[in-house]
């Protein structure tokens, strides 16, 4: 007589065991979530205010792009050190910290305005702050989602992150528009107070962001190659930051350039412009949503060379946007496959480095995919000002795909 019975009831529940808890019911996640989606559409509201405010002080241009790149050059100064920092500091303290100085950094703009005394000097110090809090903050937070979440649940939080993403982009230049023509201070203040927002969510969440760990004396280039060895030691994420590196050699800042460049040669007005780039981020939204049934279903080898060659596909299209509605259209189908790519190597990265590593192996990762963006938007501006638009759209799709060639025929990213 066998003593197996089929009890409906308990496969019910064995199924949902097997389910991740709902991100809903997680108190810190949705407190994390929530005040950085505040900060997130603050800082949109400020970054393209800042701008603005520098060209009406002193109508160049160039001091405009200037205060732009002070704003990034901390990144290639002080990622390696600060990801090796982070993973021995307590990260929440450093979150605090970092939001406490970018919301003052911000509120002396509108002060210093107030008075009369703003100058375009103290608005290059106010981007090199921000830009280094940004190192500092970013690897933090990046290395505190895998303690906030499970591990289970991490692709979710990863995808709900990017379908946020997808909302900032979509309301930010609008509403950051909205508010400078009320006052250039306001701009200014309402990312501040987003960042207050951030501080309180982070003082709220009970949990820890790392592990305990015993104290060691502090050895930075030693810290800095451990975590560069373990990566480099890891042949899927090796390949998949070579591969993220290619990626961002041409989104978005060269295919924000090239959509300015051929939107501006069919007359297109600034603020179509703008809708062109708000449809884009409708694109990006709805990328962001159905990533997570793409990570239920496949796996992400198959995910990963499958966007890839669909970033092959698609982009050369630009080349065939004889009006600005199919350029739109390009656009919004660009940025649909960049979320997919770019959850699915993020939740896949973030789940298997160890706690201790977090902080270092993020910053390497990130140094190497991070690289190529100046390069490809100078390449970018190099070769429409000397050949014209169809011949560099074809250069950018030659190196696309030689992305998906690479992908398809590296068999850690086709295993993993």
């Amino acid at each position: 007589m066998s003593m197996t019975t089929n009890n409906p009831q308990h496969d019910m529940e064995g199924a949902a065991a097997s389910r991740p808890a709902s991100l809903w019911r997680n108190r810190d996640y949705l407190l994390l979530w929530g005040g950085q989606t505040f900060s997130s559409l603050g800082s949109s509201v400020s970054q393209l205010a800042f701008p603005l405010l520098i060209l009406m002080l002193t109508g160049s241009p160039a001091q405009a792009g200037f205060a732009g790149a002070l704003r990034t050059l901390p990144y290639f100064i002080l990622c390696l050190p600060a990801g090796a920092l982070v993973d021995r500091w307590d990260r929440k303290r450093v979150m605090l910290i970092c939001d406490s100085g970018r919301a003052l950094s911000l509120l002396s703009v509108p002060i210093v305005l107030r008075l009369g005394h703003l100058t375009i000097l103290q608005l290059y110090l106010n981007a090199l702050i921000e830009g280094t809090l940004v190192v500092f903050f970013s690897l933090a937070e990046s290395s505190c989602i895998p303690r906030v979440v499970s591990r289970e649940q991490l692709p979710a939080a990863t995808a709900q992150g990017a379908v946020t993403e997808g909302f900032v982009q979509l309301l930010g230049p609008p509403l950051a528009g909205l508010l400078y023509s009320m006052g250039r201070t306001i701009p200014f203040v309402v990312d501040a107070v987003s960042y207050c927002a951030s501080i309180v969510s982070l003082l709220l969440i009970k949990r820890d962001f790392q592990e305990e760990r015993v104290e060691q004396p502090l050895n930075l280039r030693a810290e800095i190659g451990e975590g560069l060895r373990w990566l480099w030691g890891q042949p899927a994420l090796r390949s998949l930051a070579l591969l993220t590196s290619i990626v961002n050699f041409t989104f978005p800042d060269s295919s924000a350039l090239i959509v300015i460049v051929i939107a501006r040669q069919q007359h297109a007005t600034p603020a179509f412009i703008g809708v062109i780039f708000s449809v884009g981020a409708v694109g990006y939204l709805v990328g962001s949503l159905v990533c997570g049934l793409c990570q239920r279903r496949f796996s992400v080898g198959r995910i990963i060379v499958t966007t890839c060659w669909l970033f092959a596909l698609f982009w050369p299209l630009y080349a065939l946007a004889t009006n600005l509605f199919v350029l739109a259209g390009v656009t919004a189908l660009i940025a649909l496959v960049d979320p997919i790519y770019d959850i699915t190597q993020f939740s896949y990265r973030a789940a298997r480095i160890p706690d201790a590593l977090q902080g270092r192996v993020h910053s390497a990762y990130r140094l190497i995919a991070l690289a190529t963006p100046p390069l490809g938007l100078a390449l970018t501006g190099l070769l429409l000002q000397r050949f014209g638009m169809v011949p560099t759209i074809l250069v950018f799709a030659v190196a696309l795909l030689g992305l998906a060639v690479l992908a398809t025929v590296n068999r850690h990213v086709r295993r993993a």
